[in-house]
């Protein structure tokens, strides 16, 4: 049995969370259910060593985690003001995501657990996304969930935690990577979306009329390969490309992508409506680009045209960070069972599967 604590008469958990699923090496140590507190959340990006190459390396990501994982969980636990004592359960990423750095941070995770006798919850990434505005806005299920990142791009129901029904998806790319792409095309340093959005700022909207894809067609698939083929043949016309016509096509890029979004939005919200009609329609907004501020506008438009309340978290947990873990950890935590030290991390890992989140589903564990 995981010890807890009293506090005023309210249970109260503090889980350590590992993220290493791609370029960042992250922990963090998150406090709740009923007070929810993030004590810290100590993230190191890998960007310098993937801009030469315009993109990530796996085998470079895994090293980086390796040489720099014990510190960053040294400094969440200094800046939390924790010892080994105060925490209840160590949470990691075990998938989905690049499988070297999921295994550093994984392997990690179990050998704290087991030399500090603490139960070890293994954490969907994509559940962290999920859940992260629990953390933030303490949501009630059910809601409606947009995961937009460099790998996913798609609307999920989410009934409770590990009960998930994907509504619509990228037949394709996923949006992040479509952003990605589009800067390699027009020459914008890596990481390419950030870059894409700070030229649209300067471009004329107007100039390029970019398609829609898929909006033609009923459901809540999207496609952005289409979209990235049309610039190319944009620039490629155009070519040499100057600055303005960088902006202008970055501009016409971001636009189209932000109206699919709107428009896939207001429908899933309808299709939510039916689901689940007593409930108060919500659409969150999760995943590294969802920090693309025209994007966010567009779907707090499309919110508010259908009476729907958006919840987007903070900048700083949109993108890939220890404290969403942490926090799927605790959530799992109060479940019940817990994971065992024969887990093994995947590199894929859907979220909408059977027992999605539940790497030790069935298995016996510790309990709180």
């Amino acid at each position: 049995m995981t010890s807890v604590k009293k506090n005023n008469n309210r249970t109260t958990l503090t889980v350590l969370g590992i993220e290493t699923s791609c370029d960042e090496t992250a922990a963090a140590v998150v406090t709740g259910p009923e007070d929810r507190k993030i004590l810290s959340n100590t993230i190191r990006s890998q960007i310098d060593e993937h801009t030469v190459f315009g993109g990530v390396v796996p085998e470079i990501a895994a090293r980086a985690h390796i040489d720099i994982l014990d510190r960053i969980i040294d400094e969440a636990m200094q800046q939390a003001g924790c010892d080994w004592d105060d925490i209840d359960a160590v949470a990691a990423t075990a998938g989905p995501g690049l499988i070297g750095g999921v295994i550093v941070g994984f392997m990690t995770a179990k050998a704290i657990a087991m030399a500090a006798g603490k139960p070890l919850v293994g954490v969907n990434h994509l559940e962290g996304h999920a859940l992260t505005a629990r953390l933030t806005d303490n949501l009630d299920f059910p809601f409606l969930l947009l995961l937009v990142s460099g790998g996913h791009s798609q609307f999920l129901l989410v009934r409770g935690v590990g009960d998930y029904e994907r509504l619509g998806t990228t037949i394709d790319d996923a949006i992040g990577e479509a952003f990605d792409k589009t800067a390699k095309l027009l020459g914008l340093p890596y990481p390419g979306g950030p870059h894409v959005e700070k030229m649209a700022e300067k471009g004329d909207v107007t100039r390029f009329r970019l398609p829609r894809p898929l909006l033609d067609r009923p459901g809540l698939d999207m496609s952005f390969a289409g979209l990235k083929t049309a610039l190319r043949t944009q620039a490629k016309k155009l070519e040499p490309v100057d600055d303005q016509t960088v902006a202008d096509l970055c501009a016409a890029f971001q636009r189209s992508v932000s109206d699919v979004l709107a428009a896939r939005t207001k429908s899933a919200l309808e299709l939510f409506g039916e689901k689940h009609p007593d409930a108060e329609p919500v659409i969150v907004v999760a995943g590294g680009v969802a920090a693309n501020q025209e994007i966010r506008e567009s779907l707090l438009s499309a919110a508010q045209a259908s009476n729907a309340r958006f919840v987007a978290p903070p900048m700083s947990l949109c993108t890939d960070n220890a404290a969403m873990i942490a926090w799927a950890g605790l959530e799992r935590l109060q479940l019940g069972p817990v994971d065992d030290m024969t887990l093994s991390p995947r590199p894929r890992w859907p979220l909408d599967s059977a027992n999605a989140g539940v790497l030790g589903a069935g298995k016996k564990g510790a309990k709180v």
